[in-house]
C-alpha cells in the first residue's frame, strides 16, 4: 500500500488509486481526500433519488426500499480507475488530461451518452444541447457523464438507405459500452434506424440504460392547414402529379411540412419506435412523445440523467426490462397504435438480442386481441403533439391494460402497474375509448401464401378498404430505377385494377430494405382521382406513407423467393381478412420458372457492403446480422 501521507508509490514504482488521488491537486492548491481504506477518492456523500447525500456516507450498504446499493469498488469502471496498477494509473493520469479531478470521477458511476447528433441530421439537430441537460441530472446525482459521438442515421439523407446501416450503428453501440470504464449508457436518438440500434447494441452488453427519444417536430402548417410531415409530403407530391398544384405551392409546402428539429409528428416509425422504448420501460414515463423543441424535452432528458445514476447503483441492467412480456407490451402498443410496418422488423431484431424469439406469428396473434385506438396520422387525423396533451403513452397504455403485463419492472418504477397509476386521458378523439375504436383489430396483417412462405406485412388501417379483398392482374418491375423510368407510361396500359410488384429491393436486393414499397400510382391514373392502387414488393415503406402495400415479402426476389418467379399478367389475391397473398400460378410452372432463375451477381466486392451482403437475414427474422444475432457471451475487456 502506498504511503498515504507522503504519496510514495509501492514497491515496483506504481502508485495505488488512492494515492494518486492524493497527490493530485485541486483547483484550490489543497490535495483530494482519499478514504482509509486505499479506495477511490471521493466514495462517499454521493445522491441518491433525492438528490442528497447519503446520510451514511455510503453506497455498499441497503437502500430505503431495503435493495443492496453497489459500492464503489464494485463498478466496473473501478477496474479502469481504482486497481492497483499501472494501466489504473495511465487511466488516471489521462483523465486528468481531461481536466477532470479525482474527486470528480473517482467511485462514481461513469455514465456514457450516446449521442446521435449530427449537422445533416434534423431529427436530432437539437441533441447537442438535450446531452447538456442528460449531463446536468447525472452530476445532480453524483456520477461522471461521458458524451460519446456515435453514428448518426439521417432518413432523410442517407442512401441507399440508413437501414443499410442499423447493424453498424448498434455494432458500434455495443462495442463502445463494452470496450469504455462505462458502468450506465444514455442513448439519444429517434430517428427511424437509430432507436432499435442503439438498443440493439445495449442489450448485447447489458448494463443500466435509460433511452432519450429525439421527440417530435412542430405540427407544419401550409395555408391555413395542419401538415404532418411524410404523410403529407406523400400526399402533395400525388397532387403535383396530377396536376392540381404547381411549382409555386410545392415551394411554400417545402417550407411548412418540417417547421422545427424532432423526427416526424405523425405515428410513422420514428414515433412508432419510441412509443416502443417507452413500453418497454427503458425511458423515463412521457418521454416518447414530449416534442422536441418544448422546455418539457429539456426536463425529461435531465430526469434520465438522474435517472442512470440510480439504476447503477441497484445494478438494474436491461435484461431485466426487456424479457418476453415487455416486447409482447411493445407489439400491442404498436398494434393499438396502428404504427410502422417497419416496429415488426426492429422489434423481432431488437428481441433477439435479448434473447426472445418475437416471431411474425405473435405479431399476428397479438393484433387479433387489440383495437387502434390512435386517431393519429397516417392512418388517423391528429399529430404528436396533440397525442402528447391527450395523455401520452401513459394515458394510451392506461386504456390496453387488459393485454398487459403490468407486474414487470421499468427504469422508473417497480411495476408498470405503478407507472400507469393515476394516468389520464384528456382528449378522446385523440386516445379513443375502447368502445370507439379506428379500427376493431390492430393495424397491421401478417400475410402467409405461396408468394411470401415466409411472411408479409400490410398496414390495413391506412388503405382504401376497398383492396382488403382483391384479385388483380400484375405488372412487374425488376428494379425501382426501371419502375421510375417507365411506371407513367401509357404504354403499359394500367388501370387501377392491376397490381404492382417490385422485386430486386429486400435486404439484400434493395441493398439494405430501401423505403420503395408505397410504388407511385401512374400519372394518368392519378389524374383520374385514382389514389390506391394494390402494391406488392420485398421492400419496406416509410412509416409515414400509407396505401395498400403490401410488403416485406420473404424469402425476397434477390435470393430466389417466389417473388423473382412473378410475370407480368400473372393473377394475385390479396385476402387481408383470410391473411392471404396468392400467386394464381400452377406449382410445376413455378419449379420450371425456379430451375431456369439465376442468382444476381455479387453487389459489392469488399468493404462494409461485403460484410453486409454476407451476414444479413431475411425480414421476418429481423435484418440482423448473423454473426451478432446467435447466441453466445462476448468478456469484458481486460482493463489492467
Amino acid at each position: 500500500m502506498a504511503d498515504m501521507s507522503g504519496g510514495h508509490g509501492t514497491d515496483d514504482g506504481r502508485g495505488t488509486a488512492a494515492g494518486a488521488a492524493t497527490r493530485t491537486a485541486t483547483d484550490d492548491g489543497h490535495a483530494g481526500t482519499a478514504p482509509a481504506d486505499g479506495g477511490p477518492a471521493n466514495a462517499t456523500a454521493t445522491a441518491t433519488d433525492g438528490g442528497h447525500a447519503d446520510a451514511a456516507g455510503t453506497r455498499g450498504g441497503r437502500r430505503p426500499d431495503g435493495a443492496r446499493e453497489v459500492r464503489p469498488e464494485e463498478l466496473r469502471s473501478h477496474q479502469w480507475y481504482g486497481t492497483d496498477g499501472l494501466r489504473s494509473f495511465s487511466h488516471r493520469a489521462r483523465t486528468r488530461q481531461l481536466g477532470y479531478l479525482p474527486e470528480e470521477h473517482l467511485g462514481k458511476p461513469v455514465i456514457a451518452i450516446l449521442n446521435t447528433w449530427s449537422d445533416i441530421n434534423p431529427c436530432h439537430v437539437h441533441l447537442r444541447d438535450r446531452a447538456q441537460a442528460v449531463k446536468r441530472g447525472v452530476w445532480q446525482a453524483g456520477g461522471f457523464p461521458l458524451e460519446f459521438p456515435v453514428s448518426t442515421l439521417s432518413e432523410t439523407f442517407q442512401k441507399p438507405t440508413p437501414m443499410l446501416y442499423r447493424n453498424l450503428l448498434a455494432m458500434e453501440t455495443e462495442e463502445l459500452l463494452r470496450s469504455y470504464p462505462v458502468d450506465g449508457a444514455v442513448l439519444m436518438g429517434g430517428c427511424d434506424k437509430t432507436t432499435p440500434a442503439l438498443l440493439m447494441g445495449a442489450a448485447s452488453v447489458d448494463l443500466p440504460t435509460v433511452f432519450v427519444p429525439a421527440g417530435p417536430m412542430l405540427p407544419g402548417h401550409w395555408r391555413g392547414e395542419t401538415l404532418g410531415s411524410g404523410t403529407d409530403m406523400w400526399k402533395y407530391w400525388d397532387e403535383r402529379r396530377a396536376g392540381t398544384i404547381g411549382d409555386c405551392e410545392l415551394a411554400e409546402l417545402e417550407s411548412g411540412l418540417a417547421r422545427s428539429p424532432g423526427h416526424c409528428m405523425t405515428m410513422g416509425t420514428a414515433s412508432t419506435l419510441t412509443a416502443a422504448a417507452e413500453t418497454l420501460g427503458v425511458t423515463v414515463p412521457g418521454a416518447s412523445s414530449v416534442p422536441a423543441v418544448d422546455s418539457g424535452h429539456d426536463r425529461m432528458a435531465a430526469a434520465s440523467g438522474l435517472r442512470i445514476v440510480e439504476l447503477v447503483r441497484q445494478d438494474l441492467r436491461l435484461s431485466r426490462l426487456l424479457t418476453r412480456e415487455a416486447y409482447e407490451d411493445a407489439v400491442a402498443a404498436v398494434l393499438a397504435l396502428g404504427g410502422s410496418t417497419n416496429a415488426v422488423i426492429h422489434l423481432i431484431a431488437m428481441a433477439g438480442r435479448s434473447g426472445v424469439k418475437l416471431t411474425l406469428d405473435d405479431f399476428d396473434r397479438i393484433a387479433r386481441t387489440v383495437p387502434v385506438l390512435a386517431n393519429l396520422r397516417p392512418g388517423g387525423k391528429h399529430l404528436m403533439e396533440d397525442f402528447h396533451f391527450a395523455g401520452g403513452m401513459r394515458g394510451f397504455l392506461s386504456r390496453i391494460t387488459d393485454v398487459l403485463h403490468l407486474d414487470r419492472p421499468t427504469v422508473s418504477h417497480a411495476t408498470l402497474r405503478e407507472q400507469l397509476d393515476g394516468a389520464l386521458v384528456h382528449d378522446d378523439d385523440v386516445i379513443r375509448e375502447r368502445h370507439r375504436p379506428l379500427a376493431a383489430e390492430g393495424g397491421l396483417a401478417v400475410l402467409r401464401g405461396n408468394l411470401c412462405p415466409d411472411g408479409a406485412v400490410v398496414k390495413h388501417v391506412a388503405m382504401e378498404q376497398r383492396f382488403l379483398k382483391h384479385t388483380g392482374p400484375a405488372v412487374v418491375f425488376d428494379d425501382y430505377r426501371t419502375m421510375q423510368r417507365t411506371i407513367d407510361d401509357p404504354a403499359l396500359g394500367i388501370t387501377a385494377d392491376h397490381v404492382l410488384v417490385l422485386r430486386g429491393a429486400g435486404p439484400k436486393g434493395g441493398p439494405g430494405m430501401p423505403e420503395y414499397g408505397m410504388l407511385p400510382i401512374p400519372k394518368y391514373l392519378l389524374e383520374q382521382g385514382v389514389r390506391d392502387m394494390v402494391r406488392i414488393s420485398d421492400a419496406r415503406m416509410s412509416g409515414t406513407s400509407y396505401g395498400a402495400c403490401v410488403l416485406h415479402v420473404a424469402p425476397e426476389s434477390h435470393v430466389g423467393g417466389p417473388l423473382a418467379l412473378v410475370r407480368t399478367g400473372d393473377t394475385i389475391t390479396l385476402d387481408v381478412a383470410a391473411r392471404s397473398l396468392h400467386l394464381h400460378v400452377a406449382d410445376e410452372e413455378l419449379e420450371r420458372r425456379g430451375a431456369a432463375w439465376t442468382p444476381p451477381p455479387a453487389r459489392y466486392e469488399r468493404g462494409y457492403g461485403a460484410l453486409y451482403m454476407e451476414q444479413i437475414s431475411q425480414a421476418d427474422t429481423g435484418c440482423d446480422f448473423e454473426f451478432l444475432a446467435r447466441p453466445g457471451t462476448t468478456p469484458d475487456p481486460y482493463a489492467g
